[in-house]
């Protein structure tokens, strides 16, 4: 299975897990963070084998992209679909860290070989 995989895998596991006691929150936390670093995490492995000097300037508008995407789902998520903020707001925060973090150690790895 790929790296993309295990990641869906392990995120949707531990969501299924706390979505029991938390809802619906858990999974739109979960969500966003997890399509975004799948799609960065191809798009660099895609780039850095054509080109790696394009790789910080994708990396850049990457960077942009996501900053007006998450402020989007974030007021959408709360604004218009109502989730209760605080269970969103720790699935988000929780989901958007370590899978950024797994993403740092596998561009880490990529890099090194």
């Amino acid at each position: 299975m790929s790296n993309v995989g295990w990641l869906a895998a392990g995120s949707v596991l531990s969501a299924a897990a706390l979505a029991t006691r938390f809802g619906t929150e858990v999974w739109l936390g979960m969500l966003a963070p997890l399509v975004v670093v799948s799609a960065t995490w191809m798009l660099t492995q895609r780039v850095y084998k054509a080109s790696p000097e394009r790789l910080t300037s994708v990396m850049i508008s990457a960077f942009a992209g996501k900053l007006v995407f998450f402020g989007a789902y974030v007021g959408l998520a709360v604004g218009v679909l109502g989730v209760k903020p605080v269970p969103f707001a720790v699935s988000f925060t929780g989901y958007f860290i370590a899978l950024h973090m797994i993403e740092a150690l596998w561009m880490k790895r990529l890099f090194v070989s």
